[in-house]
């Protein structure tokens, strides 16, 4: 005799959301590669395995940078839940990246 197993909504473990970002550069000047650098570091610390980081050069994408209100780079912003979060420089302020990515998660 075979038994059916069914889970229940209740039963299912919650599903992770992917942690979702758009970093704006500029070419590769040193505040950009260092942003690069600093946000990946951050990403792979907190949520390993479980993040996405779009890049955006608006060097080479003017329009999009143009369209979203990016005034200055680097700048980062948050994608994956809300309120969207803009942070601005080459993020190697860690603490300022856990305030506004991890404590204020919308």
């Amino acid at each position: 005799m075979h038994k059916l197993a069914i889970q229940s909504e209740r039963d299912k473990p919650p599903a992770v959301e992917m942690h979702r970002f758009r970093l704006y550069i500029a070419g590769e000047s040193v505040n950009s590669v260092l942003a690069q650098r600093n946000l990946l570091k951050f990403c792979e610390t907190y949520y390993p395995n479980n993040y996405h980081i779009e890049r955006v050069d608006v060097l080479l994408s003017p329009d999009i940078a143009w369209a979203q209100g990016v005034v200055a780079t680097p700048m980062l912003v948050r994608l994956s839940s809300t309120p969207n979060v803009k942070i601005m420089g080459n993020l190697n302020d860690t603490q300022q990246l856990i305030n506004g990515l991890i404590c204020i998660n919308g």
